[in-house]
Order: structure tokens, then sequence, then C-alpha cells
């Protein structure tokens, strides 16, 4: 016979393997956390506040950020209250949708930037008709799109997990409440959540990625075909902070998420998974910040309109 409980709450964690460490990874996660959600806001009132950012490229790029302070603030304030005032518990509804939060951000953040690729696609590839076909309407679609399809892909996840029965511990190895550690606490059938992160891992990541290399085969055929080395040089030049932030998106996920013994031994995955979670959307605004001349720019006419 299983016990069967109809649980309330869950307690979580956090890095209960390092004691000593609770403190500096406070502070360390703290200093993360601020200056990747300043980063991001600051991002988002420069292209906000200048018009001549108002285009496509930077559209997409403030959608990002905002979905970048979204994911973490689903996240850290709950782990940053475990390490500093140990408060582990969290309500069984606040668990499912801290959960359908965090899988929201993952796959409308892949959604965004194969919009992103295809934005500039359009802007090396067809540059005569780009205003035409990235227009505002356009991009509306194409930001709304990539939100609705983080969250629908994330839905039946969330649905499913959420009507699972647990039985003698309430207990998450983790720091936040990752589906994978949920599961392993469940006493029934899961093998139906596997065959759903094949589906999900389909439409989130190998469309997207596909999709964003299409993109990346016309675009590179297209600037191998300019003649002059300062025409290829300018035209890689508007793609390579996008490219740069697709290859850390994707290779940090393949590094943290797709390693023999992520789905079975989640609480082993802890460390990188946060330093995912806090460092992606902190070195998003910089790496747009340090080779975008444009925000570059806005930025020093905002700091002279201060003084």
């Amino acid at each position: 016979m299983v016990n069967y409980t109809s649980v309330t709450e869950f307690l979580i964690l956090g890095f209960p393997e390092f004691p000593e460490l609770q403190l500096p990874l406070f502070t360390l996660f703290s200093i993360l956390y601020l200056m990747a959600v300043l980063g991001n806001l600051l991002v988002i009132c420069i292209i906000s506040a200048d018009r001549h950012l108002h285009i496509p490229m930077y559209f997409f790029l403030a959608n990002l950020s905002a979905l970048d302070i979204c994911s973490l603030s689903a996240i850290v304030p709950k782990m940053l209250a475990i390490l500093l005032a140990k408060d582990y518990n969290i309500s069984f509804l606040g668990c499912i949708l801290q959960m359908y939060c965090y899988t929201i951000c993952v796959g409308t953040e892949f959604a965004l930037l194969t919009a992103m690729a295809y934005d500039r696609y359009i802007a090396i590839c067809n540059p005569l008709r780009y205003l035409d076909i990235m227009n505002k309407r356009a991009c509306a679609v194409l930001a709304a799109a990539s939100w609705v399809a983080g969250m629908l892909e994330s839905l039946p996840h969330n649905i499913v997990v959420s009507q699972f029965p647990f039985c003698d511990s309430n207990v998450i190895n983790h720091f936040f409440c990752e589906i994978a550690a949920m599961v392993k606490l469940s006493c029934s059938d899961t093998s139906i959540i596997q065959s759903m992160n094949y589906i999900q891992g389909l439409f989130a990541l190998v469309i997207p990625f596909l999709l964003t290399l299409t993109s990346y085969v016309f675009i590179i055929s297209t600037v191998l075909k300019i003649r002059s080395s300062e025409g290829k040089s300018k035209a890689f030049s508007t793609c390579s902070s996008h490219l740069t932030v697709i290859l850390m998106a994707y290779g940090t996920m393949i590094g943290v998420y797709m390693h023999p013994g992520a789905i079975d031994t989640p609480d082993a995955n802890k460390l990188p998974i946060a330093m995912y979670i806090v460092t992606l959307p902190l070195l998003n605004p910089l790496i747009y910040s340090l080779r975008s001349r444009e925000i570059k720019v806005a930025l020093k006419k905002a700091l002279m309109k201060t003084h």
C-alpha cells in the first residue's frame, strides 16, 4: 500500500551541501541579481527614451530584457530568502506557479531569439524591403507569438505535475521548484513527463534552433557574396551581438540540461542551473551594450542630460 498524501506546501532546501557558504552565496547571488535587473531595466529605459532605437532589433531586445527580469524575479528572491532567512516553505500553488513562470521564460527566450534571427535575415538578405516587412505590426505579432508560445509550451507540463500524488516527502532538494526535482517526489508513474519532455524540447528548442540556423545560413550566404571586406565586416557586425547571445543560450542550456543524469539527479545540477539563471540575464545587456554603437551613443546622451 502506498501512502498518498495531499501536499499543501513544499520545503525547498536550497544548498544544504554548503552550510558554510550560505552567506557568501547570498552575497554573490544578491549582487548578480541586482546587476542583472538594473542592467536590463537600463536597456529598456534607453530604448524607450531614444527614438533612434525604435527599430525592430531593439524592440525585440527590450522584450528580451523584460523577459530576463521576469525570469530572475520568479526564482532569485525565494532563493535569497532560503540562503539568508532559512525560509524554506512554499505553498503548493506557489511552487506550481514558480515552475510555470520559469518554463515560460525558457520557452519564450528561445522563441524571441528566433524572431531576432529572422529580423537579422530580413535586414541583410532583403534590405530594400526591410522596413516594409518588419513594420510595427509584424514586430508586435512576432513578439506576442513568442510570449504566447512560451506559455502554451509550458502549460501541459505544469498541469500534469500539479495532478501528481506525492507520497512520503514534500522536501525539494533544489533551490526552486524545478520540474525534475518535483517529479522525483511523486509516487505515481511519471513516464508521461519523459514523453512530454521530448515533445516540449522539440517545440521549445529544436524547431527554434533549426529556424535560427536557417536564417543564419542565408545570412552567411548573402554576406559572402559581398565583394568588399568592409561591407562584409559591417554586415557581420549587425549580427555579432545576437549570435553571441544565441551561442550562450543554447550552449548553457545544453551544458546544464542535456548531459547524462540531468533528469535523474537534478540535485547534483543545482549550482550550474543557478549560474545559468542569474548570469545569462546579466550578460545579455552587457553584450548588446558593448557591441552596439547605437546603445552606446544613446547611453552617452542620457548621461550628458543628467549633468
